[in-house]
């Protein structure tokens, strides 16, 4: 069974889109994971409402804030299913994903975690920002080689490539599958990150398992307002200071030898005398 996790806060918006995506799969030993942050408008209502009218059981947990990774653990927590599928209440599943990330994660049991290259929904008019961040986010594969026609693989070289220290190489939660049994061995998400918790996660399932990307666009990625990467905007820079922090405490020795440069500069206690004194 799979489970799809959607954490949820005031999302009545997109919520009914997100869930008809999620029924409609054609992979259908499914159950769906609400993990609701004590919305204040109609998205529970909504949620009811469509769980009315499908024979897939849709579980809700209420949930005391406490950080988005705190809600997305949640889903993981509760989930029944052998694999977690994440989808966001303002994304959209495309009918075969499920089933063909299901199908290629069995294909490989060295790969921890798939995913799949994503559309993406511009709410509104497009503005000069969302055009820059189409620019600079819209293919996060860009600069990674095919290792066949249909895939990308990321493995445990991977971690020395700068590329992957600065930005999400992998894909949003909405387009990635893994197994419940990979969490119990790499943990959760870490619930004191805001913004880069996807791609500290992706970090440690690199130390143990290879990550898969098909290249085929199987979920759409909605940009608005309202998201929580726009809302989070302004608590960037603190995130990335604790992000690297932590890749010198625990993925130092698999970095590249510009990166461990950048990091002893940055966090040793020598390095931080030594830069302080050449200023």
């Amino acid at each position: 069974m799979v489970s799809i996790c959607i954490p949820t806060f005031n999302g009545e918006k997109y919520i009914l889109e997100a869930l008809e995506s999620a029924i409609a799969q054609t992979y259908t030993n499914l159950e769906i994971i609400i993990s609701d942050d004590a919305s204040t408008d109609n998205t529970l209502k909504c949620i009811k409402k469509i769980k009315q009218k499908t024979d897939i059981p849709i579980h809700i947990y209420h949930h005391r804030p406490s950080g988005i990774g705190a809600n997305w653990n949640n889903c993981i927590k509760n989930a029944s299913g052998e694999y977690i599928k994440f989808l966001f209440q303002d994304d959209i599943l495309y009918p075969t994903c499920v089933e063909e990330l299901v199908n290629v994660l069995t294909s490989d049991e060295k790969v921890g975690l798939v995913a799949c290259k994503r559309s993406i929904l511009v709410e509104g008019e497009a503005s000069a920002e969302t055009e820059r961040w189409k620019s600079n986010f819209g293919n996060l594969q860009e600069g990674i080689e095919l290792n066949t026609k249909e895939s990308y693989t990321l493995d445990f070289a991977f971690l020395k490539d700068e590329k992957f220290i600065k930005n999400n190489k992998v894909g949003e939660p909405s387009t990635v599958l893994f197994s419940r049994a990979l969490v119990k061995k790499v943990g959760l998400f870490r619930e004191d990150l805001i913004q880069v918790l996807d791609i500290e996660f992706y970090y440690r399932i690199l130390k143990h398992r290879k990550i898969l990307i098909v290249d085929k666009e199987l979920v759409a990625f909605r940009i608005h307002p309202a998201q929580a990467t726009n809302v989070n905007k302004n608590k960037i820079s603190k995130d990335y200071e604790k992000y690297y922090r932590l890749l010198y405490r625990n993925f130092f020795w698999y970095l590249d030898y510009k990166t461990q440069k950048k990091l002893i500069k940055r966090f040793h206690p020598i390095g931080k005398l030594y830069h302080y004194l050449r200023r």
